[in-house]
C-alpha cells in the first residue's frame, strides 16, 4: 500500500477514536464510530483476497448496523428526554438499544457471530489493529452509558460472553480464530465488572491490549496462522517460541504472569459485591479458554514436527522484521504482576 494512503488511514483512524473519547454528544460519537470504520475497510481489503473481501464485507455490513442503530437509540433518546448528551440516558429503551448496538460493534456474545469469521480473513497486523484499537472507542462509550443501563443486562452480556468464548475455542486450529474467542472472553471480563469498578475494566482493558498484541506480533514474526504450523516453530526460534506460549498462559490467567492480575481482582471485586455465583461461573469459564491455551502451548513446545535437519539448529534465527514492539508487548504481558499494588494504589 501507498505509505501517504497508509499514513491518511491510520491517522483517521486515530482521529475515528479520539472524537468518540472527546465527545459529549451522541452525533459527535457516531461520527467518530464511523470514520474508524471507514478507515480501516481499506487496511482490510488492501490484500484483494476473496477470503479478505469477504471479511472486509462482513465486518463494514455489521458496524454499519451497529452505528445505525446507535443513531436511532439516540435520536429516540434526544425524543423522549429533549438531551443529546451522552451521560442522559433516562430512556430505558434507548439506553437497551444503545448497549445492544455497542455489544455488536465490540463482539459481545451474544452479537458475536461476525468475529471469527472476520478475523479470519484478515493478516495478522489488520487482525492486531481490530482486536485492540477498533475496541476503545465503543467500549469508551458503554463506559460513559454504563450508570443508564440495566445491571442485570451487562451481568448477562459478560457472563455469557466469557463462556462463549471459552466454548467457542476449544475446537478451533486456526490461531486467528482462537485469538478472536479470546477476545470474545475478554470483552466479558470487561463487561460484567464495569458496573461495580469501572477502573478494573480499563485495567483488564490494558492488559488485554498488551498480551493480546504480543500474541499477534509473535505469530507474526514466525508466519503462523495454523495449530499445525506452529509445530514447527521450536527447531526455528527456540527463545521465540518459549516467550509466545507464556504469552499464551498469560492471555490464559495463570498466576505468576501479566493475565493472572485484572482475573484475580475482578474475581475479588465480584465476591465482595455479593456475586459468589457470578465469579464461580467466570472463574469455571476461565478454565475452559486455559485450555485452548494450553493446547497451542503444547502444539508449541512439547511436539515436534516429524521432519529431518541435518544442519545444526540456529539459536537465534537471523531476521529483518522489526523484534521491538514484540518485545515490549512481551515484556509487559509477562511481568507485570509484582506491579500489582502500586497499579491498585494508582486506580483506586
Amino acid at each position: 500500500m501507498n505509505p501517504y494512503v497508509l499514513m491518511i488511514l491510520l491517522s483517521s483512524l486515530g482521529l475515528g477514536t479520539t472524537l468518540t473519547f472527546a465527545s459529549s454528544h451522541w452525533l459527535l460519537a457516531w461520527m467518530g464510530l464511523e470514520i474508524n470504520t471507514l478507515a480501516i475497510v481499506p487496511l482490510m481489503a488492501q490484500h484483494h483476497h476473496p477470503r479478505a473481501v469477504e471479511a472486509t464485507t462482513k465486518y463494514f455490513l455489521t458496524q454499519a448496523t451497529a452505528a445505525a442503530m446507535i443513531l436511532f437509540a439516540s435520536t429516540t433518546n434526544a425524543w423522549m428526554t429533549g438531551e443529546w448528551d451522552l451521560n442522559n440516558m433516562s430512556n430505558p429503551i434507548a439506553s437497551t438499544m444503545v448497549i445492544t448496538a455497542l455489544a455488536l460493534k465490540i463482539g459481545l456474545a451474544p452479537t458475536h457471530f461476525w468475529m471469527p469469521e472476520v478475523l479470519q480473513g484478515l493478516d495478522l497486523l489488520t487482525g492486531l489493529i481490530m482486536s485492540t484499537w477498533q475496541k476503545l472507542a465503543p467500549l469508551a462509550l458503554i463506559m460513559q452509558t454504563a450508570q443508564a443501563i440495566d445491571p442485570l443486562l451487562l451481568t448477562a452480556l459478560g457472563l455469557t460472553s466469557t463462556l462463549v468464548g471459552g466454548w467457542g475455542g476449544l475446537n478451533q486450529t486456526q490461531l486467528r480464530k482462537i485469538l478472536a474467542y479470546s477476545s470474545i472472553a475478554h470483552m466479558g471480563w470487561m463487561i460484567i465488572i464495569l458496573q461495580y469498578a469501572p477502573q478494573l475494566t480499563l485495567l483488564a482493558l490494558g492488559t488485554y491490549i498488551f498480551m493480546t498484541s504480543a500474541a499477534f506480533l509473535a505469530l507474526k514474526m514466525s508466519s503462523t496462522t495454523k495449530i499445525s504450523t506452529l509445530t514447527m516453530t521450536w527447531s526455528n526460534s527456540p527463545i521465540l517460541t518459549t516467550t509466545t506460549a507464556l504469552v499464551l498462559l498469560s492471555l490464559g490467567g495463570l498466576p505468576p504472569l501479566t493475565g493472572f492480575m485484572p482475573k484475580w481482582l475482578i474475581l475479588q471485586e465480584l465476591t465482595k459485591q455479593n456475586l459468589p455465583i457470578s465469579a464461580t461461573i467466570m472463574a469455571l469459564a476461565a478454565l475452559l479458554s486455559l485450555y485452548f491455551y494450553l493446547r497451542l502451548c503444547y502444539a508449541m513446545t512439547l511436539t515436534i514436527s516429524p521432519n529431518t535437519i541435518n544442519s545444526t539448529t540456529p539459536w537465534r534465527i537471523q531476521t529483518t522484521k522489526t523484534s521491538l514492539p514484540l518485545t515490549i508487548s512481551t515484556t509487559i504481558a509477562l511481568g507485570l504482576l509484582p506491579m500489582t499494588p502500586a497499579i491498585l494504589t494508582l486506580a483506586t
